[in-house]
C-alpha cells in the first residue's frame, strides 16, 4: 500500500476521538485507536450491568458504510464479554428485518432480553458514536436518566409514539 492510498479521518466528539484508517479502496485498517479503545473499556467495566446485544444488518453490496460498522461494532464487542453481536443480511434474513422493523442499513439494535425500540442507522462517529455506548449503558443498567416527572409524562400517553432523531456528521 502507497501512502497516497491512505485516508485519514478523524472525528472529536467530547472526550472520545473516534479515528479511521481507511484505504481509497473502502479497506478498514483500524478504527479506534488504543486510547479510545483503553477509555471505553474502563467506561463499559465500571457502567454495564446486565449483558447487551447489538443486533447489526448489513449487506455486501449498495451500502457505503456497512464495513465500517460492522469493524467498529466488533471491536466495541471485544472490550466488554457484557455485549455481543449478532449479524443478519438485511436482504436475506427477512424474518428478522420485519421482527425488529429495520428499513434502511447500516441498522444496529440495541437490546437485552427486551427490545426498547433504539435503533441507530448509519456509520455511528461524532456524537453518535457517544449516543451508541450511552445506549449501551442505558439498556444494560435499565435505567434511562429520565426524571420521575418525565416518566410520569410518558405514563399519560394512551398510544405508541414513533421518535426518530436525524443527524448528520459534522
Amino acid at each position: 500500500m502507497k501512502k497516497e492510498d491512505i485516508i485519514l479521518v478523524s472525528v472529536s466528539n467530547l472526550n472520545i476521538n473516534l479515528c479511521a484508517i481507511t484505504t481509497k479502496k473502502g479497506g478498514i485498517m483500524s478504527v479506534l485507536p488504543e486510547d479510545v479503545k483503553k477509555g471505553v473499556k474502563e467506561k463499559l467495566e465500571k457502567s454495564l450491568k446486565n449483558p447487551v446485544k447489538l443486533i447489526f444488518f448489513t449487506q455486501e453490496f449498495e451500502c457505503q458504510f456497512c464495513q465500517q460498522t460492522y469493524q467498529l461494532l466488533e471491536e466495541i464487542v471485544s472490550l466488554s464479554d457484557k455485549i455481543s453481536l449478532n449479524v443478519f443480511n438485511f436482504a436475506g434474513d427477512k424474518k428478522e428485518v420485519k421482527k425488529y422493523k429495520i428499513d434502511k442499513i447500516p441498522a444496529i439494535v440495541v437490546m437485552n432480553e427486551k427490545d426498547y425500540g433504539i435503533r441507530l442507522f448509519g456509520l455511528p462517529t461524532g456524537y453518535e458514536f457517544t449516543s451508541l455506548i450511552e445506549a449501551i449503558i442505558m439498556v444494560s443498567s435499565g435505567e434511562t436518566g429520565l426524571t420521575e416527572k418525565s416518566i410520569g409524562r410518558i405514563k399519560t400517553l394512551s398510544k405508541p409514539v414513533h421518535i426518530q432523531v436525524f443527524v448528520t456528521n459534522t
